[in-house]
């Protein structure tokens, strides 16, 4: 059921704006005709053939519509009342009996596995880091409320440079560039959304670990957050440049945004903040994050904008090496001040 919320989610976001721009990309027109026969599918023609049938022209297309429409309404009762009310009775039933506990497959987990093999053993070397990375991808894969706040939430925020890279035309090249600079988002808002859990109290834990402060689990969470929500951004965006456009090197276009990705990551871990849920679920409706997704917008515009102007003048690869050396600067000092921050008191 979570899984069909999140899709069903995600779908419509896809149908309200990705749509539309596929049908202008290809030259491809929808007319809407009061002749086309799938209107008849619609609920609104049902009620406007209810409605002409019994105080307008009461001609046969609306007494059609209008019987389509009872039966319809009819069937869906009867499936609500006659089919899922007795299933509904069943398992009340059902939860009443003792059933024997189901046997635990004694498979290897794939995310023992993966944390176990190259290149994440050499990146996830501490043990603390490791289970870190290990609870916020079982959450994010297996927690109800955690998928159903993350993905939803993310999917949105990713409209806009979808939308960029399909609809194509003279502005490709800023599409591609401003698609990579605004894969910084994800971790960002992913962390942020992260931290909170109706588990929240459980966090404690945490302070009671021989650890001096949260920058392990910071750094745990930040590479899941990398891993299993950045990743596959980036592989969406790889693959609508592919497929919209002829000339690959437009995937270099990408790079800018993909070496700040984790100096993005490791803003949300500042000031103790990347421990993952730890802070009760109710403040995560706090407007904080719209404020966080605009700042991280009105940054991408200019860089995107300057990777555009440095494509077109051939200074490119120079400013990916100035680009990385700053980075590097700042990931340093960011790094840092993480690895120096210590609990706050609990009392």
């Amino acid at each position: 059921m979570t899984t069909v919320q999140i899709f069903a989610a995600i779908a419509a976001v896809i149908g309200g704006q990705i749509v539309p721009q596929l049908l202008v990309r290809f030259g491809a027109t929808l007319r809407l005709s009061v002749r086309s026969w799938w209107l008849a599918l619609l609920p609104p023609a049902w009620f406007a053939g209810f409605d002409n049938a019994l105080a307008g022209e009461g001609g046969m297309n609306s007494w059609l519509l209008a019987g389509f429409g009872g039966l319809v309404t009819a069937t869906v009762l009867w499936l609500a009342f006659g089919k899922l009310a007795r299933s509904y009775e069943s398992g009340l039933q059902a939860l009443t009996e003792a059933t024997p506990a189901r046997p635990r497959r004694r498979g290897r987990h794939w995310l023992g596995w993966l944390v176990k093999t190259p290149p994440l053993r050499w990146w996830l070397r501490n043990s603390v880091s490791r289970g870190a990375f290990l609870l916020t991808a079982a959450y994010l894969f297996r927690d109800r409320e955690t998928k159903l706040r993350i993905y939803p939430g993310l999917a949105p925020m990713m409209i806009m440079p979808v939308i960029f890279l399909i609809r194509g035309g003279m502005s490709s090249n800023y599409a591609a560039a401003f698609s990579g600079t605004y894969l910084g988002i994800v971790p960002l808002i992913g962390i942020s959304l992260l931290r909170y859990s109706q588990q929240w109290q459980a966090a404690d834990l945490f302070r009671m670990a021989p650890m001096n402060g949260p920058a392990a689990i910071s750094h745990g969470t930040r590479r899941a957050a990398m891993v299993f929500l950045a990743a596959p951004a980036l592989i969406l965006f790889v693959l609508i440049v592919c497929v919209m456009e002829k000339d690959m090197q437009h995937l270099l276009l990408l790079l800018p945004g993909i070496i700040a990705v984790p100096i993005y990551a490791m803003i949300p871990c500042l000031n103790g903040k990347g421990v993952p849920f730890s802070f009760p679920g109710e403040e995560a409706k706090s407007a904080r994050q719209g404020l966080r997704m605009l700042a991280v917008t009105f940054i991408s515009f200019p860089l995107a904008g300057l990777t555009t102007w440095a494509w077109s003048q051939g200074w490119f690869w120079w400013l990916l090496l100035g680009e990385a050396v700053v980075v590097a600067a700042v990931y340093a000092i960011l790094r840092a001040r993480v690895s120096g921050l210590r609990w706050d008191s609990m009392e």
